[in-house]
């Protein structure tokens, strides 16, 4: 894996740090892009990088991808430290509360912007390196056999909603379609695109979950396997859509939910809860 470069958005900490230390964990150079640049200082540090040391195997990049300008510094960055970008991760994503009623243009635009739209800024980015690098090659036979791909951070909520968090419902409805056209566009490139759509997730978004019996038991009830996700698990599944083992999988959604999608109505909760 010592060539494969992975670009990760959001890559600072929860799922997204998680992918990045497993694909640096797999031998891939590691592109962390975030807005908290002291949260990304930490995850280098994480994963044992010096960041002023010379040709290190993972940098970590500020950058808001809902701004073009930052994005394109970012591909920049990325490009001038490793050459290229095999598997880009987007991942980075927001969730504001309010729904029809009280949600401000201003926070459904915000939301959009970060989750649909930058997703689609950093991914035509990569794309265009991606066919660039296709185009020049002198062998252009078994092009469906190259490790191109991008996987989207999608959730769950693509198909079920949650009423009071609107403007994420629809970002992940969106990232679904996107995923969808980008993989039938890019699939006669040989560059495959995936989704994956995790459920409940132990990240800072339910980090309030562990203390409040009430919010916890709702999750429990509509959750077959009785139990929290762990990044670690949907990292692994990035890990396999990035492989030679997903080489034939495209335009797909993965979901990784404790079975709570295929579930009619709630379970009995079980006498002893297990969040780990």
């Amino acid at each position: 894996m010592a060539d494969k470069v992975v670009l990760v958005t959001g890559g600072a900490s929860g799922i997204g740090f998680a992918c990045a230390r497993r694909f640096f964990a797999d031998g891939y150079k590691v592109v962390i892009a975030d807005t908290n640049e002291s949260a990304g200082i930490r995850a280098l540090d994480d994963l044992g990088v010096e960041p002023q040391a010379p040709d290190p195997r993972a940098i970590f990049v500020a950058c808001d991808i809902s701004d073009k300008l930052a994005v394109h510094n970012l591909l920049a960055e990325a490009t001038s430290s490793f050459g290229h970008v095999d598997v880009l991760i987007n991942n980075a994503g927001i969730a504001l509360k309010g729904g029809i009623v009280d949600l401000s243009e201003d926070d459904f635009d915000r939301v959009l912007s970060v989750n649909l739209r930058g997703a689609f800024l950093v991914s035509k980015a990569v794309v265009a390196q991606m066919v660039d690098e296709i185009d020049n090659r002198d062998d252009r036979s078994g092009l469906s056999e190259r490790p191109y791909c991008i996987i989207n951070m999608s959730s769950i909520n693509e198909h079920v909603a949650i009423p009071d968090y609107l403007a994420y419902t629809i970002s992940k409805g969106g990232m679904k379609q996107m995923t969808r056209a980008m993989a039938v566009e890019l699939a006669p490139r040989g560059i495959r695109v995936n989704a994956i759509g995790p459920g409940s997730i132990k990240t800072a978004m339910l980090a309030g979950v562990s203390g409040d019996d009430a919010a916890r038991d709702k999750i429990l009830a509509r959750t077959p396997l009785g139990r929290i996700g762990n990044p670690d698990e949907i990292a692994g599944i990035a890990a396999f859509l990035a492989s030679e083992d997903a080489s034939y999988i495209t335009g797909q959604t993965i979901y990784a939910d404790g079975g709570r999608l295929a579930l009619n109505y709630t379970m009995d909760l079980p006498r002893e809860v297990n969040l780990n």
